[in-house]
Protein backbone atom coordinates (compact mmCIF):
# COMPACT_ATOMS: atom_id res chain seq x y z
CA UNK A 1 0.00 0.00 0.00
CA UNK A 2 2.27 2.29 0.57
CA UNK A 3 4.53 1.56 -2.74
CA UNK A 4 1.59 2.42 -4.25
CA UNK A 5 1.00 5.92 -2.37
CA UNK A 6 4.82 6.10 -3.25
CA UNK A 7 4.12 5.29 -6.97
CA UNK A 8 0.71 8.10 -7.14
CA UNK A 9 2.39 10.96 -5.51
CA UNK A 10 5.29 10.11 -8.05
CA UNK A 11 3.19 10.25 -11.21
CA UNK A 12 1.57 13.34 -10.31
CA UNK A 13 4.16 15.35 -9.05
CA UNK A 14 6.42 13.58 -12.42
CA UNK A 15 3.06 15.20 -14.59
CA UNK A 16 3.12 18.77 -12.94
CA UNK A 17 6.65 18.98 -13.64
CA UNK A 18 6.87 17.60 -17.06
CA UNK A 19 3.85 19.45 -18.40
CA UNK A 20 5.65 22.69 -17.06
CA UNK A 21 8.48 21.96 -19.07
CA UNK A 22 6.61 21.20 -21.97
CA UNK A 23 4.37 23.97 -21.97
CA UNK A 24 7.81 26.21 -21.28
CA UNK A 25 9.48 24.80 -24.07
CA UNK A 26 6.58 23.77 -26.83
CA UNK A 27 3.93 26.76 -26.00
CA UNK A 28 5.90 29.70 -24.43
CA UNK A 29 8.81 29.71 -27.01
CA UNK A 30 6.20 30.08 -29.52
CA UNK A 31 4.57 33.13 -28.11
CA UNK A 32 7.69 34.94 -28.19
CA UNK A 33 7.06 35.08 -32.10
CA UNK A 34 3.70 35.99 -31.68
CA UNK A 35 3.55 38.53 -28.89
CA UNK A 36 4.83 42.22 -28.55
CA UNK A 37 8.34 41.74 -26.58
CA UNK A 38 6.88 43.94 -23.61
CA UNK A 39 3.58 41.70 -23.23
CA UNK A 40 5.98 38.54 -23.37
CA UNK A 41 8.15 40.31 -20.22
CA UNK A 42 4.78 40.32 -17.94
CA UNK A 43 3.86 36.90 -19.06
CA UNK A 44 7.51 35.02 -18.03
CA UNK A 45 7.52 36.98 -14.62
CA UNK A 46 4.11 35.98 -14.04
CA UNK A 47 4.95 32.20 -15.15
CA UNK A 48 8.40 32.24 -13.40
CA UNK A 49 7.16 33.90 -10.32
CA UNK A 50 4.50 30.64 -9.84
CA UNK A 51 7.03 28.42 -10.77
CA UNK A 52 9.32 29.26 -7.87
CA UNK A 53 6.79 28.57 -5.58
CA UNK A 54 5.50 25.53 -6.95
CA UNK A 55 8.52 23.92 -8.33
CA UNK A 56 10.18 23.40 -5.14
CA UNK A 57 7.60 21.21 -3.80
CA UNK A 58 6.92 19.18 -6.74
CA UNK A 59 10.42 18.05 -6.97
CA UNK A 60 10.49 17.38 -3.50
CA UNK A 61 7.11 15.37 -3.53
CA UNK A 62 8.72 13.77 -7.10
CA UNK A 63 12.54 12.67 -5.79
CA UNK A 64 11.16 11.75 -2.34
CA UNK A 65 8.76 9.48 -3.85
CA UNK A 66 10.97 8.42 -6.15
CA UNK A 67 13.20 7.53 -3.46
CA UNK A 68 10.51 5.57 -1.56
CA UNK A 69 9.86 3.68 -4.38
CA UNK A 70 13.46 2.68 -4.70
CA UNK A 71 13.89 1.92 -0.80
CA UNK A 72 10.60 0.02 -0.99
CA UNK A 73 11.29 -2.22 -4.42
CA UNK A 74 14.15 -1.48 -5.66
CA UNK A 75 16.93 -1.50 -3.91
CA UNK A 76 17.86 -5.34 -4.81
CA UNK A 77 17.71 -4.37 -8.19
CA UNK A 78 20.05 -1.33 -7.67
CA UNK A 79 22.63 -3.50 -5.63
CA UNK A 80 23.96 -5.07 -8.78
CA UNK A 81 22.76 -1.96 -11.71
CA UNK A 82 23.85 -3.69 -14.49
CA UNK A 83 23.14 -7.93 -13.80
CA UNK A 84 19.90 -6.71 -15.53
CA UNK A 85 18.17 -4.79 -18.50
CA UNK A 86 15.65 -3.76 -15.53
CA UNK A 87 18.07 -2.39 -13.22
CA UNK A 88 20.66 -0.86 -16.29
CA UNK A 89 17.62 1.03 -17.65
CA UNK A 90 16.46 2.25 -13.48
CA UNK A 91 20.32 2.95 -13.21
CA UNK A 92 20.15 5.40 -16.54
CA UNK A 93 16.87 6.70 -15.40
CA UNK A 94 18.24 7.81 -11.98
CA UNK A 95 21.34 9.14 -13.26
CA UNK A 96 19.20 11.10 -15.73
CA UNK A 97 16.70 12.79 -12.38
CA UNK A 98 19.94 13.60 -10.54
CA UNK A 99 21.05 15.36 -13.44
CA UNK A 100 17.60 17.01 -13.51
CA UNK A 101 18.18 17.95 -9.83
CA UNK A 102 21.39 19.17 -10.51
CA UNK A 103 19.74 21.61 -13.52
CA UNK A 104 17.16 22.34 -10.71
CA UNK A 105 19.49 23.52 -7.60
CA UNK A 106 22.34 25.11 -10.36
CA UNK A 107 19.39 27.17 -12.34
CA UNK A 108 18.11 28.11 -8.14
CA UNK A 109 21.76 29.21 -7.50
CA UNK A 110 22.51 31.25 -10.60
CA UNK A 111 18.82 33.33 -10.07
CA UNK A 112 19.53 34.08 -6.88
CA UNK A 113 22.84 35.80 -7.93
CA UNK A 114 21.37 37.08 -10.33
CA UNK A 115 23.25 35.15 -13.48
CA UNK A 116 20.18 33.32 -14.87
CA UNK A 117 19.90 34.96 -18.47
CA UNK A 118 16.97 34.54 -20.90
CA UNK A 119 19.28 32.38 -23.12
CA UNK A 120 20.69 30.10 -20.31
CA UNK A 121 17.13 29.67 -19.14
CA UNK A 122 16.25 28.56 -22.69
CA UNK A 123 18.93 26.31 -22.49
CA UNK A 124 18.17 24.48 -19.37
CA UNK A 125 14.76 24.48 -20.39
CA UNK A 126 15.79 22.51 -23.38
CA UNK A 127 18.39 20.06 -21.42
CA UNK A 128 15.44 19.24 -19.37
CA UNK A 129 12.81 18.62 -21.95
CA UNK A 130 15.17 15.99 -23.53
CA UNK A 131 15.90 14.25 -20.13
CA UNK A 132 12.25 14.40 -19.39
CA UNK A 133 11.39 12.50 -23.15
CA UNK A 134 14.12 10.21 -21.68
CA UNK A 135 12.98 9.38 -18.23
CA UNK A 136 10.03 8.86 -20.08
CA UNK A 137 10.77 6.51 -22.19
CA UNK A 138 13.05 4.98 -19.80
CA UNK A 139 10.37 4.67 -17.55
CA UNK A 140 7.84 2.50 -19.82
CA UNK A 141 10.66 1.10 -21.22
CA UNK A 142 12.15 -0.97 -18.22
CA UNK A 143 9.21 -2.67 -17.89
CA UNK A 144 9.34 -4.49 -21.83
CA UNK A 145 12.84 -4.32 -22.89
CA UNK A 146 15.19 -7.01 -21.82
CA UNK A 147 18.41 -8.16 -23.23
Amino acid sequence: MLYLLFLLAHLFAALIFIGTVFFEVLILSDLHRRLPARVMVRVEQGIGQRARTLMPWVLLVLFGAGIGMVWLRYRPVLAAPFATSFGTLLAVKLILAASVLLHFLLTVLRMRRGRASARYLRGIHLSLFGHMVAIVLLAKSMFYLTW
